[in-house]
């Protein structure tokens, strides 16, 4: 999942991160821009858009495993 960090004091937005990223964004925004206010704004997060493979990394695994079977009981022993 990636998350976006938008300011409550101005239009100053991250682009889609991580959420530890934002967070740490939107710190030191407010470190530099808005010094004397305690952080706000808002944390927008997108499901869609992410770094991991989702199902793809489990069903891969499941793949070779049946593969692997198919090759041990296929042999002769």
């Amino acid at each position: 999942m990636a998350y976006r960090y938008r300011c409550g004091e101005c239009s100053f937005k991250t682009g889609w991160i991580t959420q530890s990223e934002a967070e740490d964004r939107a710190v030191a925004h407010y470190a530099d821009h808005h010094p004397k206010l305690i952080p706000g704004g808002m944390v927008e997060f997108n499901a869609e858009k992410h770094d991991s493979h989702g199902c793809f990394g489990f069903f891969s695994v499941l793949a070779i495993l049946f593969l692997l079977l198919v090759i041990a009981s296929s042999c002769e022993g």
